[in-house]
């Protein structure tokens, strides 16, 4: 196994490479970085010009895609070209924000799309089974702006016909507030919510398809035949097997929400990294826009390689070394 995880790592760093490299071309391609200052009449076109040898953008992408790797690693994803400030404080604030809206929605996703799903499985085509049904089609359904904007519109509409204020609709807390205090979790109810249900309907239905692969293949007969109990061979054997296809799932839908979240921290105004790349990119911000795209990378890579390690724990037959 520890063959294997190094053998994983080692083939991640030229991916990382690669998509950032062109991650970069695309980015430099997209527009001028300094288009915003040359529109603005008070700064003097010799500190425009200062900024771009600074910055090295009058140079060849190649070579500038060099020197923002260096950057990346002597100056901690080096600085913004509009505010000139280090780009690696926002990026740990608004990380930190998305990274407490992903985990509490990952969590209760996973955990009830797992339940529901074995429970499906095991009533097939009972009622309980179809409504879970319906609920996960409407989930898949639902884009995810669509959802973010009628749990918005219901919860003002809560506000203002009777006075209660159950969940904030936008902003992230108010000043002074602790990082789990109520208040806190009443603003990014809304945006946890939102994630929830979509990654939800995702997870029920893959459980339920997975478990009703493994409950009748043939060993799963012949503990049944053994004379053990239905929970003990759908927990002992079922279970563990089924919750393959759920890894690879869960894996890669980190890189799915932190798509996603993008939408839903502009509709909640949430000070969240899905928003600060949107802000920097209308601004034409390319280092920033690569800070974002670099971590991306990074989380997608690092949670495919747990996903890797976790089949070898979830089915022994699978063998890395």
């Amino acid at each position: 196994m520890l063959t294997f995880i190094v053998r994983r790592i080692l083939y991640s760093i030229p991916v990382l490479i690669f998509s950032t490299f062109l991650s970069f071309v695309f980015v430099s391609l997209a527009g001028n970085p300094v288009a915003l200052l040359n529109g603005n009449p008070r700064i003097p076109k010799n500190t425009i010009h200062l900024i771009e040898v600074q910055n090295h953008l009058n140079r060849s992408i190649p070579v500038r895609y060099v020197f923002w790797v260096r950057d990346l690693f002597t100056h901690k994803l080096g600085n913004s070209l509009l505010t000139f400030q280090p780009i690696w404080p926002d990026i740990t604030r608004t990380l930190g924000h998305t990274a407490q809206v992903i985990i509490i929605s990952e969590t209760l996703a996973i955990v009830l799309g797992i339940v529901i799903g074995i429970l499906s499985a095991i009533r097939q085509y009972s009622v309980f089974d179809y409504i879970s049904t319906s609920f996960s089609f409407l989930g898949f359904a639902m884009p995810t702006f669509w959802l973010a904007l009628l749990l918005q519109i219901l919860f003002v509409d809560i506000y203002l016909k009777w006075n209660v204020r159950i969940f904030y609709t936008s902003g992230l807390n108010s000043p002074g507030q602790g990082t789990w205090s109520l208040d806190r979790l009443q603003h990014i109810a809304l945006p946890v919510m939102t994630l929830c249900i979509i990654s939800f309907a995702v997870y029920s239905r893959y459980m339920r398809a997975s478990m009703l692969d493994v409950i009748n293949i043939d060993y799963v007969r012949t503990a049944r035949a053994k004379g053990l109990s239905d929970w003990h061979v759908i927990m002992r054997h079922v279970f563990r097997n089924a919750l393959i296809p759920i890894v690879t799932v869960a894996a890669l839908n980190i890189g799915g929400l932190l798509g996603g979240v993008i939408i839903t921290e502009t509709v909640f105004s949430l000070d969240g990294i899905g928003f600060y790349f949107l802000q920097k990119l209308q601004n034409g911000d390319l280092y920033a826009v690569m800070a974002y795209l670099v971590v991306t990378a990074v989380i997608i890579i690092v949670f495919n390689l747990i996903a890797d390690i976790l089949y070898g724990y979830l089915d022994p037959r699978i063998r890395y070394d």
